[in-house]
């Protein structure tokens, strides 16, 4: 079959390399596909730097990347619902007996020139959605949408805040305002962070560091205070800061992935409320995935602007050293074979 280069993790030394791999062969009810663009995740980070590892991963090294797209290049036998040259989004994952793999993560993902894939993890790719655009929306797109719909709930005209306007949370702002949120409140220390989610269609960026920021939330939603706080962050701060302006029944969602224990300060008022506190994970991918592509396909989403940076795969390391320092404040890098 031939060489290519991949992206490989060596997980005991956290060591990335890119480096000429053998290229896989589907198996039966397997696709390969040729990778035209893989986005580069913090969680990709987290998995070098060792606050992250695979549960499931079989041996020590993995190719990263769960969020790709590319033409289907081979199909394995049985597949008869996909074919040669077709483009397609990647699922961030698939189930195998009623477990949940992450692509990238506990098997080979796509920071490569090829990847396999299920022949029932995977999406077509419209004609008119870019690579690069396909690529983002598994994770980036698909997971605050499903904490937005599914898990908050979220309702037209509910006042709702964000906290951490990064890769994730940017988008959360956007489909939160597609969704008829009002107002959307985005918060974040940083200043161009907060500049990035007014022009994604925040109606107020607050500083979290901000002493008036609870007046000013009070203010904005008629001092009934948030139907929905989700944070992005995963700090242990900023969600004591978001319950703290919680409406009555309200429910703060919990996006950001964090080892630090979960507090709640003043448990008599939290149960006097009924607020609720929810956990959130990924996205219901064969659900989230086609209904993102129409709403991109049809003019009504646009992830254009998301695309901070493009640059070639054997560059993998740079990309992920640029996301972790936040050089030139990303939203989404992208790889491209």
């Amino acid at each position: 079959m031939g060489q290519m280069l991949a992206a490989r993790l060596h997980i005991p030394s956290r060591t990335l390399r890119v480096e000429e791999v053998e290229r896989p062969r589907p198996g039966p009810g397997q696709v390969l596909v040729k990778v035209q663009a893989a986005g580069v995740c913090l969680s990709d980070v987290h998995l070098i730097d060792g606050t992250l590892s695979p549960l499931l991963l079989k041996g020590d090294t993995v190719t990263l990347g769960h969020e790709v797209s590319g033409t289907i290049a081979e199909t394995g036998e049985g597949v008869t619902a996909w074919s040669a040259g077709q483009r397609v989004v990647l699922h961030a994952g698939e189930v195998r007996d009623g477990v949940t793999y992450t692509r990238g993560v506990d098997y080979d993902g796509g920071w490569a020139e090829y990847a396999l894939s299920s022949e029932t993890a995977l999406t077509a790719l419209p004609d008119v959605i870019p690579f690069d655009q396909g690529a983002i929306i598994p994770d980036a797109v698909s997971t605050p949408w499903a904490a937005i719909t599914t898990t908050g709930a979220v309702r037209p005209a509910e006042a709702v805040g964000v906290w951490g306007v990064g890769g994730l949370g940017v988008h959360a702002v956007q489909l939160l305002r597609a969704v008829g949120a009002c107002p959307v409140i985005a918060v974040d220390p940083s200043e161009i962070a907060r500049e990035r989610a007014l022009a994604a269609g925040a109606d107020l960026a607050l500083d979290s560091a901000d002493p008036a920021l609870r007046e000013t939330v009070a203010g904005a939603t008629g001092h009934q205070g948030l139907d929905v706080a989700f944070d992005f962050a995963g700090v242990p701060a900023v969600r004591e800061q978001a319950l703290g302006v919680l409406a009555p029944k309200g429910r703060l969602v919990l996006v950001g992935l964090t080892d630090q224990p979960l507090a709640v300060a003043d448990g008599t008022r939290f149960s006097y409320l009924q607020q609720r506190i929810l956990g959130h994970y990924g996205s219901d991918m064969p659900v989230a995935l086609p209904q993102l592509l129409r709403l991109v396909q049809s003019g009504r989403l646009d992830f254009a602007g998301s695309i901070s940076e493009v640059l070639p795969l054997a560059r993998a390391a740079e990309a992920v050293e640029m996301l972790n320092t936040k050089a030139g404040n990303p939203i989404r890098l992208v790889l491209r074979p």
